[in-house]
């Protein structure tokens, strides 16, 4: 029957072809998978810099973007969905498997650690059976819990819902929530009284980011989106006003790259309004008891300088990259913002992340040598404390400190064989507090597991850090199997940190590997830089390398590695298997960034001004045209054999659009020489992130590990 509904949906758009003997043989070991969906080419093309570009799958973007009522469009990604739901009907037990095994491994009335905030603790928490969670407090002296916001309740009969944002006033009277219930990330900003449960108002159905409220709990700062999907202006909203009347603080005019921020000082004086692209910003103060002053601008925005600022003491506290790659922390007078005091200067060694003011201690995060170091500085003998932590590996970093003068700072650590754990550290006698070791229901023991921390050289010679966790006693003679994740942009470190999920391949013989390439910021800021731009082929040979060192160390043989990444990280998959196909046996590419040409060139997508500072602006540079076309995943299909892939994508999503995926798989279709599976997989009611709800996720990790399995063998 699916055969068949399959078949009829292969309509206008698509062309049905004779299966080949081996696709055949497939067919019989896949309960008769269906000969795939076949997009068809429409001529299409245009030139740039005197280079002619065809895209015959350039239809596949709805000309009403961003609403997508084409049907052409849609009968070709629902014959693509029904194809994968044909592909992995056989395995349906195999999924249900994994996602039995992973969800119990998950405490499913779990609940996180309260956190003080004024006169309350608050606390998140999911019940037996729930996909969301729900949120508590009760008072810090002593009294009752209360339910203040359930997300089960606001999620029932959705498709999709996000809570993006949770903010209370500071009199603990009232609620600010962002929440996306379709994946297109435009979040509705509701607020509501305590008290009563009703809600007051809503005062923008295009918020993003974090609602920051003013000292007497009577306004909001926010942010709102354009049509575009870009954060452009600043807004401030005083409860019981009309909201269509709200004052714009400051809205981003000079550059369509620039986005818009804002944020509050951990001592809560300041209201602080950013704007800026993944390379320079600039930060605007208003005092948080008179949110509609003139904004003060601390410095104006230079090309390739950062900063980020808190205050506490009558000063403000500035991380910046104006004179060392690796930052250095300075101090300034409110009243002098431009003028900067150095503090800590920059180091060749030392990799300054973050700094946050509170009343004891300013708060230093930093990485050295690949490894995060958490830093109490002491404000008038400048003596420092590091968190002590005994791992050779892991991850770890302050959060959850909403209290201007905590007892004790919070901290969340893990790594790839200890679960998370959340710490109290007190710096009076310099100890950490145990709060919470995150419980596993079906059992887990770290003695079966061992990590391995390698350098591996690139072509270029640059060592290459790669994390790695397998079970003990697990040979290196080249038998085994091996999964390789990889992301590589923007300056996001992938850390060493726990995974229940990927215990099940690791259970099942699998080494399961970090490659920390450039790209990241994992070796400090320089080796972001070193993937980007005129650098951004570091990053794709750093992966491919790393995969062949791993061969060369024994971990597992071409062809029985799996590789994932997503968005970006996708991406990387796509330049991968164009460059090095043989390498792999299954490949997941999750909302793969692999139209980068087209989309680069494209300035009226939401994020593309902003994102010519990471791969280069194609529409004016003709050397960028030039990079980007060389490795752009979609403009270098090639007909080759490529190794089983399965490629995921969201309707909604406003960050990687869902042509790029669908376009990508099209062609590979159309191209590739072999016969090896690949599935394309639209989800028609979320965006980025896939699936909302944690099983909903959960069993979309199932069917990727799934996929992987039954193409390399558990």
């Amino acid at each position: 029957m699916l055969a068949a509904t399959l078949a009829t949906a292969l309509t206008a758009p698509f062309l049905a072809t004779t299966p080949s003997h081996a696709q055949k043989a497939t067919m019989t070991l896949s309960n008769s998978l269906p000969a795939p969906p076949r997009a068809e080419q429409r001529p299409y093309s245009y030139e740039r810099h005197g280079v002619t570009v065809e895209d015959p799958y350039a239809w596949l973007r709805d000309k009403g973007y961003p609403k997508v009522d084409d049907k052409d469009v849609l009968d070709y990604l629902k014959a693509e969905n029904a194809y994968f739901d044909a592909a992995m009907k056989p395995h349906a037990a195999l999924t249900e498997s994994l996602f039995e095994e992973m969800k119990g491994r998950i405490k499913e009335d779990d609940s996180s650690v309260p956190i003080r905030d004024g006169d309350f603790l608050y606390w998140s928490a999911f019940k037996t059976g729930s996909q969301y969670r729900d949120w508590f407090r009760r008072p810090a002296a002593g009294g009752a819990d209360q339910l203040i916001f359930s997300e089960n309740s606001q999620a029932e009969g959705k498709e999709y819902f996000r809570l993006g944002a949770f903010a209370t006033s500071p009199d603990g009277k009232l609620l600010a929530t962002l929440v996306d219930d379709d994946g297109s990330e435009r979040f509705k900003l509701v607020v509501r009284d305590l008290a009563s449960g009703k809600t007051l108002e809503t005062v923008t159905a295009v918020g993003i980011g974090s609602p920051i409220w003013t000292s007497d709990s009577a306004g909001l700062v926010f942010t709102e989106v354009n049509d575009q999907w870009r954060s452009y202006r600043a807004r401030y909203h005083r409860i019981g006003d009309d909201p269509a009347k709200a004052k714009t603080l400051y809205e981003e005019k000079a550059d369509i790259a620039f986005s818009v921020g804002v944020d509050r000082s951990t001592d809560r004086s300041l209201i602080f309004i950013s704007s800026g692209n993944n390379s320079s910003n600039e930060v605007r103060f208003v005092p948080a008891d008179q949110p509609d002053a003139a904004p003060v601008l601390i410095s104006p925005r230079k090309i390739d300088r950062q900063y980020e600022v808190d205050a506490a003491h009558g000063k403000l506290w500035i991380l910046t990259n104006d004179d060392h790659v690796n930052f250095r922390i300075a101090s300034a007078n409110p009243k002098a913002p431009a003028t900067w005091t150095t503090l800590i200067a920059g180091s060749d060694r030392t990799y300054l992340r973050g700094v946050t003011a509170h009343r004891d201690h300013l708060l230093v995060t930093s990485r050295v040598d690949g490894l995060d170091q958490l830093v109490l500085r002491d404000y008038a003998s400048g003596q420092e404390e590091r968190v002590p932590f005994a791992e050779a590996s892991y991850s770890a970093s302050f959060g959850g400190n909403p209290e201007y003068a905590p007892a004790a700072y919070r901290l969340s650590y893990s790594s790839m064989v200890t679960p998370a754990t959340v710490f109290d550290y007190h710096p009076a006698d310099d100890r950490l507090e145990t709060l919470k070791v995150q419980e596993i229901p079906s059992g887990y023991d770290p003695t079966k597991y061992v990590t391995d921390r390698l350098m591996i050289a690139a072509r270029d010679g640059k060592q290459v850090p790669v994390s790695v966790v397998r079970l003990k006693g697990s040979r290196k003679d080249g038998s085994g199997k091996l999964f390789v994740y990889g992301y590589g942009a923007y300056g996001f470190a992938i850390p060493p940190s726990f995974s229940t999920s990927r215990l099940s391949l690791v259970d099942r013989g699998f080494a399961y590997a970090i490659a920390h390439i450039r790209g990241g910021d994992d070796l400090g800021y320089q080796w972001f830089l070193d993937g980007k731009l005129k650098a951004r082929n570091n990053a794709f040979n750093d992966f491919v390398d790393v995969t062949r060192g791993l061969v060369k160390e024994g971990y597992a043989k071409p062809g029985r590695i799996a590789a994932q990444g997503g968005s970006a990280g996708g991406e990387l998959m796509g330049a991968a298997v164009n460059q090095a196909p043989e390498l792999f046996g299954a490949v997941v590419a999750d909302v793969p960034f692999v139209d980068v040409l087209n989309t680069m060139l494209d300035d009226t997508l939401p994020l593309t001004p902003g994102e010519w500072t990471e791969w280069g602006n194609p529409i004016t540079d003709p050397e960028a045209f030039k990079l980007i076309r060389s490795y752009s995943p979609y403009d270098n299909v090639t007909a080759q054999a490529y190794p089983p892939m399965l490629i995921t994508g969201g309707l909604n999503d406003p960050r990687v659009t869902y042509w790029e995926p669908a376009k990508w798989a099209a062609r590979l279709r159309a191209t590739k020489t072999d016969d090896n599976l690949l599935l394309l997989k639209i989800n028609m009611g979320a965006g980025h992130g896939g699936k909302s709800g944690r099983w909903n996720a959960l069993h979309e990790v199932a069917e990727a590990y799934t996929f992987v399995l039954t193409q390399i063998g558990e």
